[in-house]
């Protein structure tokens, strides 16, 4: 007999519970440990706040960060879970539903978890805070945690509800069977150019980590054999034996990582794997293709499930080290570039830039994108949900606090010398010492001698003018952890650990954003009708090649432009990834307010349309400013018109262009920005629209009627959380034994039954 608390669901008198319904009360224990986290939380925050000068230690902001995840885990997510999401187990998720062995596949939650956040943890949460350290400290570090909470977290977790309860569909599917014609067409063609731009940069960072680097392309390729053979494993040898294949998946990426210095120095591994940027772009652009063609459970999953361990365990290990070095910040709180707005890592203010430049470490659109595209496609139990789509988002949220602090704890000087762009430092370190020494730094001025060292000190020839983002973040990352392991004879090491690090976080979201972007290319088909009717159908084989294919040449068209344009690259392709994406959080976000409120819970809509409101805020601001500033640092058109009026006069030059072909360059790059954005912001303002229309519609009584599918009886069990409980346990002890003791295929499911199908 189950426990008072406890209640055991059943859907079929002849199986086991498929749910458990658990009513504990919060003993005086838990509620002692909350407290505690939440005082410690309040004085690390008081700590950053108020103390100025070069005396904060940055393991305040790991205390504060954690603290913060824990109360927000345990109270807000619990409140969105009761009182908008009401999970509900005995239902089963499309992966049970459908569960066609390539697309729908149910997934153990640990693995999904760590697919998930390889997925979603991109070039965002490594390079936005990088960039931004540039106003300071303070809004940083509280947008991307109280962001990351109240936000973030709150996007993810509610889209992939909605999705999970539409049987998987994409963001701009749900938008249309939610908002109508006119809203889900902007959105179904928006949010795929948007995902194509975001892809492109993601894999242009990864390019640039890469590139000429044959420790780096051994290590990252040897993962894909070694995620095949996982998923193997799991599907055919040894299956649910995750603990298992972890163990072994681990030790082989040690291997592949220890190895990989030994066999870039080999001669064939100097002359095979010292690849062009341009080689690397068509090699990721080749892999994104067949990663999205490849049934999920055999490459996919396994591999992103693979690369967390990189992804978490780099990330701890500078976490531990931050607590045993205690280094300090050295970053201001709030700079003066926050107010002046001509900070020269980029231009404009605080707000609305700061955010947009952040980008993923608080919210992001992509996440949208992959919580209705591959995960509510492999998730087991509606109660997973919390886990994976709020815990996944706080996860990377940290990881953005510890690409800041690297960055933080950093001379100033050093910092504006990796990240000023070379117009301005010269690209000498002469040059860029006297470049730095007029910004008004504190601290002690540079010199070359001092710069030329801290390459050296990395294995770097020179460190000027390494924008991106990436390099910081490693010279931050190395500058931690030789203080706490090994000293400053690894510090190269570990520089160059960082740097693969980051290409390999970076490039799971890659081959999951191929797929994702697939899907939605498919959807959108889909609804033309006639003989494309049958690309409703995802897993349909012809419309995922050529949708793969189509998605492929995409954005690895806009790769090439920006890995061979000499004015292009992060330069050009980064702040419209910033604004996009944000731009996309906010169609996301208006879906699921809209959703929120049609399913009658105008009480709570709240919840997702106060971060909707302030994204709109940010991004609608920052997309005036980039259309009709006439700063040209900030504004493309003023930007486009003034080196087209150079260009028309005869000029050879102008600027930052330094011959005929550059400026060629920045006239069709800076077009292809305005356009884009204001593309962009008219996508926005239509879904806004159709949704104010929509949801007064639904207050008077009438409106669009909600799309979820009719819910389907489930027919297994998995537990909720990350480690099942005492409950749990005990049913999956039951399910144990069932199976043991009941012949293959003597059960007949309650799916099977044409009338539980969904529509």
């Amino acid at each position: 007999m189950a426990p008072q608390h406890l209640t055991y669901v059943h859907t079929d008198t002849d199986l086991p519970p498929v749910a458990i319904i658990d009513r504990s009360p919060i003993g005086t224990a838990q509620k002692i440990f909350f407290g505690v986290i939440a005082l410690l939380g309040a004085v690390a925050w008081a700590v950053i706040a108020f103390v100025r000068g070069e005396t904060v230690n940055a393991v305040w902001f790991v205390v504060a960060a954690i603290c913060t995840y824990v109360i927000g885990y345990r109270f807000y997510a619990r409140l969105i879970e009761a009182k908008i999401v009401h999970p509900r187990d005995d239902h089963a998720t499309p992966a049970e539903v459908i569960d066609d062995g390539t697309d729908y596949v149910p997934t153990d939650r640990r693995v999904l978890f760590g697919h998930h956040f390889a997925a979603i943890a991109g070039a965002g949460p490594l390079v936005g805070p990088v960039l931004a350290t540039q106003m300071g400290y303070l809004p940083c570090s509280i947008w991307i945690i109280v962001g990351a909470v109240f936000a973030g977290a709150v996007q993810d977790y509610l889209v992939l509800w909605i999705s999970t309860r539409r049987r998987g569909r994409s963001l701009g599917q749900m938008a249309r069977d939610e908002l109508g014609a006119l809203g889900g067409a902007a959105t179904l063609v928006g949010a795929f150019v948007i995902m194509v731009i975001i892809i492109a940069v993601l894999a242009l960072v990864v390019v640039r980590g890469l590139a000429q680097s044959p420790w780096g392309v051994f290590s990252i390729a040897m993962t894909i054999p070694i995620a095949v053979f996982m998923g193997c494993y799991l599907r055919f040898l040894r299956p649910g034996r995750v603990s298992e294949v972890s163990v072994i998946g681990f030790v082989l990426l040690m291997l592949a990582v220890a190895s990989g210095n030994f066999v870039g120095e080999t001669a064939w591994g100097a002359t095979w794997l010292n690849l062009s940027p341009v080689t690397v772009s068509w090699l990721i652009v080749g892999y994104g293709f067949v990663a999205s063609v490849l049934p999920v459970w055999l490459l996919l999953a396994p591999r992103d499930y693979l690369s967390t361990f990189m992804k978490v365990g780099a990330i701890a290990l500078l976490a531990i080290g931050i607590c045993i070095a205690h280094p300090v910040m050295r970053a201001p709180a709030i700079s003066r570039f926050a107010a002046v707005g001509d900070g020269p890592v980029f231009p404009g203010s605080l707000f609305p830039f700061l955010f947009i430049t952040i980008a993923c470490g608080a919210l992001s659109g992509f996440h949208a994108l992959i919580s209705s595209g591959t995960t509510p496609k492999l998730l087991e139990k509606e109660s997973q949900m919390r886990l994976i789509g709020y815990g996944g988002m706080l996860t990377e949220s940290f990881v953005a606090v510890m690409a800041l602090i690297s960055a933080a704890i950093l001379d100033q000087h050093l910092y504006f010398t990796l990240n000023a762009p070379v117009t301005r430092t010269g690209g000498t370190a002469a040059t860029a010492a006297d470049y730095v020494n007029h910004l008004g730094l504190s601290g002690v001025p540079a010199t070359a001698r001092q710069l030329d060292a801290a390459a050296a000190s990395v294995g770097e020839k020179s460190i000027v003018s390494r924008t991106g983002g990436a390099p910081t973040l490693a010279v931050g990352m190395s500058e931690v952890l030789q203080r706490v392991f090994g000293g400053t004879g690894l510090k190269a090491f570990w520089y160059h650990f960082a740097i693969m690090f980051e290409a390999l976080f970076i490039l799971t979201a890659v081959d999951a954003g191929t797929r994702v972007a697939r899907f939605m290319l498919s959807d959108a088909l889909g609804n033309i009708g006639g003989p494309l009717a049958k690309l409703r159908n995802p897993s349909w084989r012809p419309g995922v090649w050529i949708c793969s294919l189509a998605v492929a040449a995409a954005w690895g068209s806009i790769l090439l432009m920006g890995v061979t344009d000499p004015l292009g690259g992060i330069n050009t392709l980064f702040p419209l990834f910033g604004i996009a994406n944000q731009l996309l959080a906010a169609i996301a976000l208006t879906v699921v307010t809209v959703v929120v409120i049609k399913k009658g819970y105008l009480k709570w809509a709240w919840i997702p349309g106060v971060p909707l409101l302030w994204d709109l805020a940010v991004t609608l601001s920052a997309s005036w400013q980039k259309i009709f500033s006439s700063d040209p640092n900030v504004g493309y058109w003023t930007q486009h018109f003034q080196y087209a009026a150079a260009e028309a006069s005869g000029k050879t030059s102008f600027g930052s262009a330094k011959n005929p072909g550059q400026l060629a360059d920045v006239i069709r790059n800076t077009f292809v920005q305005g356009t884009l954005s204001i593309l962009f912001a008219a996508v926005v303002v239509i879904v806004l629209f159709t949704a104010i229309i929509l949801v007064y519609k639904v207050i008077r009584g009438g409106g669009r009627p909600l799309s979820e599918d009719r819910p389907v009886p489930s027919t297994m069990f998995a537990p909720s959380g990350m480690v099942a409980t005492s409950g749990e346990r005990e049913i999956q002890r039951q399910w144990d034994a069932y199976r043991s003791a009941t012949p293959t295929g003597a059960t007949v499911s309650a799916l099977e039954s044409p009338d539980n199908l969904p529509s």
